[in-house]
């Protein structure tokens, strides 16, 4: 049996045949093919070169298309980032650049770039609200029916198309229903309630009931037959800002987060924390249709995880633990030295944004938007989930939302916030991916 000699690299204890020692001069094959890592990166970090691929632009929809652009990696080159991300970007077009994105995202679709050709057509619909009435035949024709939102504009003889079109296509009938509820005109509504009340063969193929699908649009189907809009016409970011910013209006006194509440969860029996504290008062809010002085949501950031927080509400800024809360099913063993409170300092990095912005800006989390805002239309990382409210059975409307990768440094995940005004109860739920 031939002997193996030790690996001649300090610290390892690998031992090897002499007959791999001779081609690899004494080291074991990992040793060998770890210091040729280590000498391919010391010669990619001596001769990578920097690549400003916006150097000299200035036009936004330049910018735009480059960081549209698949670029194949390569290690010898360090791209510059440019000063503002592709959220900041389309926010700043006017409406002449955005025709022209537009127009660039749809010859994308014709050459056959679809999946670019939807991310821009997104952002458009998102960020900017535009319309795309005019370009979802050529969707259609493609059989790119999804996301739905992109056909929220869609003309009445699209409209009727898709409604024809879903009581056979079995292959796309999912996204035909999402689509459908995205336009959700009376002609749609009224659909969606004969559905309802008889149910077509097709029903069985799917996993929830047709009128289900409408809480992905931010609407609910009432037992009258009506559309019921479950959030607000109006959206204010809330924005991370430096330290040393100050306020710069008015609205900011009127919006506190990530304040410990005088309250204690009684699943836990750790203290729990106001996610949000609004001034109702000020005009910023007005869409909000409160009287009173203001409103305050709070929740257990640990027990939310695993459940719906309920709590009971004034406009008074009271609160007080609803005895409609149910333990969650599962919820682990919790002993709170594990946590930290670290999250309430970051409290006074946020402001809220002066001017209001789409509803729908949020509204695709893919697209990685600023997601912590007011009102606005949610961004749902899994399914929709409008909670009903636990003491008149309605689905609460949505009012804000607060992602925790911003609160915290690890963090993950949103925080979702909803009240029935009619019961005076918010209710809290968390999702990650």
């Amino acid at each position: 049996m031939t002997e193996r000699i030790p690996c001649t690299r300090e610290g390892c204890s690998a031992t090897i045949l002499p007959t791999t020692a001779e081609k690899t001069g004494g080291y074991c094959m990992p040793c060998k093919q770890e210091m040729k890592r280590q000498e391919r990166q010391l010669y990619i970090d001596k001769h990578r070169r920097d690549v400003n691929l916006y150097e000299g632009i200035a036009d936004p929809v330049e910018i735009l298309k480059i960081m549209h652009t698949n670029l194949e990696y390569d290690p010898m080159i360090r791209y510059t980032p440019y000063k503002q991300n592709k959220e900041q970007l389309y926010m700043s077009l006017s409406a002449e650049d955005a025709g022209k994105m537009l127009d660039y995202a749809v010859n994308l679709l014709v050459s056959g770039d679809e999946d670019t050709s939807k991310d821009i057509l997104l952002s458009l619909v998102c960020y900017k609200n535009i319309s795309l009435s005019a370009w979802i035949p050529e969707l259609i024709s493609r059989e790119l029916y999804y996301p739905g939102i992109l056909f929220k504009d869609a003309s009445e003889e699209v409209r009727n198309q898709l409604m024809d079109q879903v009581e056979y296509d079995n292959d796309n009938r999912n996204h035909l229903l999402s689509a459908l509820v995205w336009i959700g005109d009376e002609q749609v509504v009224q659909r969606l309630h004969e559905w309802r009340k008889s149910s077509p063969e097709w029903v069985g193929n799917l996993n929830i009931s047709p009128d289900l699908y409408t809480y992905e649009a931010g609407w609910e189907l009432t037992e009258e037959g009506e559309r019921h809009n479950l959030f607000y016409g109006y959206s204010y970011a809330i924005e991370k800002v430096e330290k040393a910013e100050e306020s710069v209006h008015g609205a900011s006194e009127s919006v506190i987060l990530l304040t410990e509440s005088s309250h204690t969860c009684l699943w836990c029996g750790g203290k729990l924390t106001t996610l949000l504290d609004i001034g109702v008062s000020h005009p910023f809010f007005e869409f909000l249709s409160l009287a009173g002085e203001r409103l305050k949501v709070e929740t257990c950031v640990i027990c939310g995880c695993y459940g719906t927080v309920y709590m009971d509400v004034d406009l008074n800024g009271e609160t007080k633990w609803s005895t409609y809360n149910k333990r969650p099913d599962y919820l682990p063993d919790i002993n709170h030295d594990d946590y930290d409170d670290q999250y309430l300092s970051a409290s006074k990095s946020f402001r809220i944004a002066s001017q209001p912005r789409s509803v729908y800006h949020a509204a695709e989390w893919t697209l990685e938007p600023t997601v912590s805002q007011v009102g606005g239309h949610p961004s749902w990382i899994q399914d929709a989930e409008y909670p009903a409210c636990p003491c008149c059975s309605k689905r609460m409307t949505f009012i804000s939302q607060l992602d925790w990768g911003e609160i915290e440094k690890h963090g993950e995940g949103i925080y979702y916030m909803f009240l029935c005004p009619n019961s005076m109860i918010t209710a809290t739920l968390f999702q990650q991916s």
